[in-house]
């Protein structure tokens, strides 16, 4: 059956069962390859996108739940005002080491500024908790949202 989704800001047809997962058509009928392959039980956030603004799954995302929803990924995350102050934290703060649950991280953590510009200790460790990175840059991802966050309260502070 085909199925309509907006996937950063552009509408896509895409031909595929009501309950294929949200990662196979990003990944397999669409091509767009920045949302990654994890457990495929949405236990370690490799492949987290956002759904109206919510981080959220793909991997267990069904293609037929989006009816209406726009989904934002990886690719287009930087040009929101959040996804741009994390992806630049990210490179400040040199949190990168494998690489491969990065765009999932920074996707959690862009929801999560997106959200509350101003996050706690326990606010970043509930937002980040589904995420995991097996190289264990923890530490750094921590810094980096930090920086995130005083990036954006700047900002705004000065009327944008």
């Amino acid at each position: 059956m085909a199925y309509l989704v907006k996937i950063n800001g552009k509408t896509h047809s895409v031909d595929v069962d009501g309950d294929t997962p949200l990662l196979w058509v990003l990944r397999d009928v669409l091509g767009m390859t920045g949302t990654k392959f994890g457990c495929g039980m949405a236990l370690c956030g490799a492949c987290t996108v956002h759904v109206d603004g919510n981080a959220v799954r793909s991997c267990v995302t069904p293609v037929d739940s989006l009816k209406g929803s726009s989904v934002t990924t990886i690719e287009a995350v930087g040009s929101t005002p959040a996804g741009a102050k994390v992806q630049k934290a990210w490179l400040d703060r040199e949190v990168v080491q494998c690489g491969y649950c990065q765009s999932g991280q920074i996707m959690s953590a862009a929801a999560l500024l997106a959200a509350n510009p101003k996050p706690t200790d326990a606010d970043i460790d509930d937002a980040m908790a589904g995420n995991i990175c097996r190289c264990g840059t923890y530490g750094r991802i921590r810094e980096a949202i930090k920086q995130a966050a005083q990036s954006q309260t700047r900002s705004q502070g000065k009327g944008g």
